[in-house]
């Protein structure tokens, strides 16, 4: 078994206007990176679009086609100050969909110990029945759906380490008991929810919120001392990972201090948490990461660490 990559080229076709950091050129980026001989040997797929009702897992019906009306037939409409579409967005946000749940069937198959799915637009801050922060729909919330309502799973773990607060993520799976989101990001930033004492309904959320100016050292720390001891004593049988790499020190958006070695190694210890718990199973999918450079270099130490791990 070996790691899994998914990406669909529709996700190219989701167009910003100029000057937007959440751009084509992010997704290229990856692709070029992947292009190294080390990378000569990823099994790449791509999983055909996932159908409207997959979307219903999260968002109500009225929501779904509120977003497909919303979709102009040419240039580009703002949905919300951050939150823009174009013609070819609807295609792209289906198609992004479609690769995470692909990535989870194959995972959940025995195809492959992880997976990571390259999509955008990200989907971490579109909440139940509104898009926000670049996001139309709460893409590894409904993978969380997805395993414990076709896959018949008791427990998922989602964890998210994107500089930004899961706001989304959290809105949509509060409710549900079987699944624990984990959000580390900085705190006070955009968009202003993800408070410590923010644990939902059942107790089934954990924000853990760093101040501006966060080295490694203190993000490992965290990591260690609150999110893996809760992770572990929640058993999950699958790890579910918001990769958002805009917590790099380079990032134009936010002030965290990380780089590719924090981000190696927090794939590390979450590999090592689904070998205890979850069999290996790990579905990792793109949501943040600015500058491309960044991007690139961290997204390609995620993956050769899922890769080292997936052997």
């Amino acid at each position: 078994m070996s790691t899994l990559f998914f990406t669909d080229p529709a996700c190219l076709t989701h167009v910003t206007p100029p000057g937007h950091p959440e751009r084509v050129e992010r997704l290229r980026a990856i692709l070029t990176v992947l292009e190294a001989p080390e990378f000569a040997t990823l099994e790449r797929r791509q999983a055909p679009p996932a159908p409207e009702a997959e979307l219903l897992r999260c968002h109500p019906e009225a929501y779904v086609a509120q977003i497909k009306a919303s979709i102009p037939a040419d240039g580009t409409h703002q949905l919300d100050p951050d939150t823009w579409v174009s013609p070819g967005s609807w295609e792209a946000a289906l198609a992004g969909v479609g690769a995470l749940n692909a990535a989870l069937d194959a995972v959940m198959a025995g195809e492959a110990r992880n997976a990571f799915a390259a999509i955008r637009p990200p989907g971490h801050h579109a909440e139940t029945a509104t898009p926000m922060g670049f996001c139309l729909f709460g893409t590894v919330a409904i993978a969380a759906k997805r395993a414990l309502d076709h896959h018949g799973l008791s427990r998922v773990a989602v964890l998210d380490f994107d500089v930004h607060h899961g706001n989304g993520t959290q809105d949509l799976l509060q409710h549900e008991p079987r699944a624990l989101f984990v959000s580390s990001h900085q705190f006070p930033l955009w968009p202003g929810t993800g408070r410590a004492e923010e644990t939902g309904p059942h107790g089934n959320i954990l924000n853990l919120p760093l101040p501006p100016g966060t080295e490694g050292p203190v993000f490992r720390q965290a990591w260690e001392e609150i999110v893996f001891p809760r992770v572990a004593a929640f058993d999950p049988q699958l790890i579910l990972v918001s990769a958002g790499f805009d917590a790099h020190r380079d990032d134009p958006l936010a002030q965290l201090n990380l780089t590719e070695a924090d981000f190696s190694w927090i794939t590390h210890r979450i590999c090592d948490l689904a070998d205890r718990h979850a069999g290996g199973r790990v579905v990792s999918v793109l949501e943040g990461g600015y500058n491309l450079d960044a991007l690139a270099a961290s997204t390609a130490a995620h993956i050769r660490v899922l890769r080292e791990r997936g052997a």
